[in-house]
């Protein structure tokens, strides 16, 4: 599977500056499961045994949550994108998982483009995170961003070296809202990187049946980008239980699921001796969200795989 994601190498323009194997992930409004859906897919692309490097480009920093290492303030990715230089990575955040990880600190960076000439903009930051990213593509399987809600240098910046763009949405009309947001962003920067595509839209939080969800959003990136934009069929199930299970322990689904079965075996245990349980999970099983995220990683990876094809024919 790991090498199925490594096309062969293909010239870039200057204008591009596009990396190979790079996906975003971008919605315009917070809370739709963007960092969630980012940090398992990129557990399963690297359980099946694939190089994976998370970049977390967002301020608030909840990847940390996510995969479970410590928050931290953002100031190493500040300082590299500012220098140019190379990027603190968290190495074996998972196997085959390293990350570069944001934080508060990275709310200066927009501060800093803003107060340049009028002729800096987001593409001036799409140059510096390919300055630092670049030189790391050839470690690295998948690279997956994790971009922030509302900063738009970030996400063009972000857009600017990517592949291709995964939007999850859920089906209020604020996330539409934030849907047609990221549309009007990824087609700021299609001159500049006009190899970028629209991998898919994620459902997220939603019922198998939510089809006037998915009419929604095909209507919306139709009328904003002038074709019609692919829905996963994978659908993510609410389930707040082991949602707030897995940020709590700093678990991914496919994790939580054997945390929870051991978790109801020492519970059994404790009170067949008289013993008082330790804290458990308040979900009872997080099989169908760690079923549902395999089946959405597989997803993701063919799309991937048929725009590199598509991109070099």
């Amino acid at each position: 599977m790991a090498r199925s994601l490594q096309a062969p190498a293909s010239p870039r323009t200057r204008e591009t500056r596009a990396i190979d194997r790079v996906i975003s992930l971008a919605n315009g409004k917070g809370g739709v499961g963007k960092t969630t859906t980012a940090a398992n897919v990129g557990g399963y692309v690297a359980l099946a045994g694939s190089r994976v490097l998370m970049v977390d480009l967002d301020p608030q920093g909840d990847l940390a949550r996510d995969l479970g290492y410590e928050r931290q303030s953002g100031r190493e990715l500040f300082q590299a994108l500012i220098a140019g230089t190379a990027p603190m990575i968290l190495r074996n955040v998972r196997e085959n998982l390293d990350v570069i990880p944001g934080g508060q600190d990275l709310e200066d960076i927009q501060g800093i483009m803003l107060s340049r000439s009028s002729r800096s903009d987001a593409g001036d930051f799409g140059d510096m995170l390919y300055t630092v990213l670049a030189p790391l593509a050839d470690d690295y399987d998948l690279i997956l961003i994790d971009t922030p809600p509302g900063e738009r240098i970030l996400v063009e910046g972000a857009f600017a070296i990517s592949s291709a763009v995964v939007i999850p949405t859920r089906s209020d009309d604020a996330s539409i809202d934030g849907v047609e947001r990221i549309a009007r962003r990824f087609m700021a920067v299609r001159d500049r990187n006009p190899n970028l595509q629209l991998a898919g839209i994620v459902l997220f939080g939603v019922g198998p049946r939510s089809l006037r969800l998915e009419r929604s959003v095909r209507d919306t990136l139709e009328e904003m980008l002038g074709t019609v934009a692919p829905v996963f069929e994978t659908r993510i199930r609410n389930l707040e239980s082991a949602s707030a299970d897995a940020r709590r322990k700093g678990l991914l689904f496919h994790e939580l699921e054997g945390a929870v079965t051991d978790a109801q075996k020492k519970r059994l245990k404790a009170l067949r001796a008289g013993e008082k349980p330790a804290e458990g999970f308040f979900s009872r099983n997080a099989g169908g969200l760690a079923e549902e995220y395999e089946q959405l990683t597989g997803e993701i990876l063919a799309r991937l795989n048929e725009i590199e094809s598509e991109t070099q024919a």
